[in-house]
């Protein structure tokens, strides 16, 4: 019975610490996308090197080591989400998708302007 447990116990604990390195913090999650936003600024020639490297480094503050690889995954997956979400190869469409990425919500700082009428 104890090695049917232990069998059953092994794969159990691996799973939920793979599951745990996975998950992102609301913090990690929110500077994840605003890395997103500074890697398609940076793209599309809207930020010079230094611009790039201030805004990267001003998000990625107050994150240790592993929450900083964790964050950088996310928003290069965002990224290549917006990038790669067609198979239309052309440069101009691709631009027109970072451009689009870059003047939503998700990339506008602050608050929006929300009008409700009953």
């Amino acid at each position: 019975m104890k090695l049917l447990a232990r069998l059953c116990l092994i794969p159990l604990l691996a799973f939920a610490t793979h599951g745990a390195a996975l998950s992102l913090a609301p913090e990690q999650f929110a500077a994840s996308r605003k890395l997103a936003c500074v890697l398609a600024q940076q793209s599309l020639g809207q930020l010079s090197e230094e611009e790039y490297g201030n805004r990267a480094h001003t998000v990625l503050d107050g994150f240790d080591e592993a929450e900083r690889d964790a964050v950088l995954a996310q928003a290069v997956g965002y990224y290549s989400g917006v990038v790669f979400s067609t198979t239309d190869t052309d440069a101009g469409q691709m631009t027109l998708k970072l451009q689009d990425f870059v003047s939503s919500n998700t990339c506008s700082p602050g608050y929006s302007k929300v009008t409700l009428q009953l």
